[in-house]
């Protein structure tokens, strides 16, 4: 239930995914984006999320590759997720990088760069059968996209965007 302690390659594969553009975009922030103002309550929420998705991803054993079986299907889930969230970054990195560029949907799903990898989080979760992966995403989910759609919402009702 709560999973099978020992070192996951599949989770570090997956923190790569999610940390290497987050560092490159540290230096290629949007144009006007700041943090001031970001509801205190969401930020500790997002900030716990991360330290528990980070933690989760290493310490179990459970994301690595094991027998196929349907519930392989889940793995497959979250690696197509994290596939499109690196193209997404691609994309993002391509683009004059405003902050609509920062806040796009991709393929239908809003708010691709907050949602692809907290939906991937959870899948990867469900196919280790590790609760704390599901609690961690779920936390991280409401600090990480309730920022991402108090911002959204701050760049649509700028004059500008009229």
């Amino acid at each position: 239930m709560f999973g099978n302690w020992g070192f996951s390659y599949i989770g570090l594969l997956f923190l790569l995914m999610l940390f290497i553009p987050n560092i490159m975009w540290d230096k290629r922030k949007p144009q006007g984006y700041t943090s001031e103002k970001e509801n205190k309550i969401l930020r500790f929420f997002e900030r716990v999320g991360e330290v528990l998705i980070c933690c989760c991803s290493l310490v179990f054993s459970d994301f690595n590759i094991h027998e196929w079986t349907l519930w392989s299907l889940w793995l497959i889930a979250a690696l197509v997720l994290m596939i499109m969230y690196e193209a997404w970054w691609v994309r993002y990195f391509r683009s004059e990088r405003k902050l609509s560029d920062f806040y796009s949907s991709f393929l239908g799903i809003p708010l691709a760069g907050a949602t692809l990898p907290v939906i991937a989080f959870f899948m990867l979760g469900m196919y280790g059968k590790v609760v704390c992966m599901l609690i961690a995403a779920l936390i991280l989910g409401i600090g990480h996209l309730g920022i991402h759609i108090q911002h959204k919402k701050s760049i649509d009702i700028e004059p500008t965007n009229l």
